[in-house]
């Protein structure tokens, strides 16, 4: 059995249904992200893990104990919110303090744990300040302090470097992640950014209408996307039209350039309609780049990006971009130029 675990969850506000048929099984140790666009459900689903709402239908346990008929104060979670939530009137020790004091932690062993806490967060020398005296990154640290410090179960984080600017966000996750390793403590991470979920967790449900569309490594979500929403919402991806040539020999055409595809395509009849899937990365204009398949194009623009060009090439009415990186000593390709990508033909995806 998971160590926390819902199954078939289901949460209708009135008429309208948020969550439907939602379940996913979360290991002892493991850090998950629940990843999707704003309204998929995934704060939703985050909130009935805390305790905040409760299931219309569905089982949530926690070491196999139902959790459903447990207040939010009943149950041994850890919870760190977006907008920071940290209490105005009270110092950084305070802060972190408050849950254990709640508990009726003795104060020795309370001053214990905040000190250990502070030190994990590096910021045992701003004990004294108030939370208007820090940064948005120091306070959302605080704030993780905060959750830690009751040796919670599971720790929830909703959003919680949304608020943050860019350089702050990368650093934060990465410690954020450090400390749930050294810690091994089970993690649910909520975000709407992909970047984010890729980077530091162990596995990723993506979730669409209220709906788990697939849970997998960042790996699998990335390079074998289940379903088209996934592939078109993980990353940059292009999305090209083509029909079926020969099913039997695995053989498409897109506008007249003939492609053998390494996914079966026998469930489709000469003619068929079919879209395909090719990451920016997996092409290269290079003449000796190993590939087995090419398309050839008119170029439509080009970005540079330092590292990166980003180019967009016109296949067949198919706008198609691809990424190289940056050498000073290769000009890039002009606009209205006709290029060859090539790549292999296991890179282009058959979505469902």
């Amino acid at each position: 059995m998971a160590f926390l675990e819902l199954t078939k969850i289901r949460k209708s506000f009135g008429a309208l249904t948020v969550v439907e048929d939602f379940s996913v099984r979360i290991e002892k140790g493991e850090f998950i992200s629940f990843l999707g666009p704003s309204g998929c459900g995934k704060t939703t689903v985050l909130r009935m893990i805390a305790g905040f709402e409760t299931p219309t239908s569905g089982t949530l346990t926690i070491a196999g104990k139902d959790q459903r008929p447990l207040k939010p104060n009943q149950r041994n979670i850890g919870m760190v919110f977006q907008a920071y939530a940290l209490f105005p009137n009270m110092t950084v020790h305070d802060n972190v303090a408050f849950g254990l004091k709640v508990a009726g932690a003795p104060k020795n062993e309370i001053d214990g744990r905040v000190k250990e806490m502070l030190g994990l967060i590096k910021l045992d020398h701003l004990a004294g300040r108030y939370p208007y005296q820090m940064s948005g990154g120091q306070q959302q640290r605080v704030a993780l302090a905060r959750a830690l410090a009751v040796k919670p179960q599971v720790l929830l984080l909703d959003e919680p470097l949304s608020a943050l600017d860019a350089k702050i966000r990368v650093s934060l996750r990465e410690e954020i992640r450090a400390i749930q390793q050294k810690l091994g403590i089970t993690t649910v991470f909520v975000t709407h950014d992909q970047e984010e979920a890729l980077s530091i967790s162990d596995r990723i449900v993506v979730m669409n209408a209220g709906r788990a569309d697939q849970i997998g490594t960042p790996f699998e979500i990335y390079n074998t996307p289940a379903t088209r929403f996934v592939a078109s919402f993980v990353g940059t991806l292009n999305m090209i039209e083509g029909s079926v040539v020969d099913p039997d020999a695995n053989r498409i055409k897109i506008g007249d350039q003939d492609i053998t595809l390494k996914q079966s395509v026998t469930a489709f009849k000469p003619g068929d309609k079919v879209s395909l899937a090719l990451r920016p990365e997996a092409g290269s204009l290079a003449e000796s780049a190993k590939g087995d398949a090419s398309l050839a194009g008119e170029v439509m623009s080009v970005h540079f990006l330092g590292s990166v060009i980003r180019t967009r090439m016109n296949v067949a009415g198919n706008t198609v971009s691809f990424d190289m990186f940056n050498n000073p000593h290769h000009r890039p390709p002009a606009v209205g130029e006709r290029v060859t990508l090539r790549f292999q033909s296991s890179d282009l995806l058959l979505l469902p």
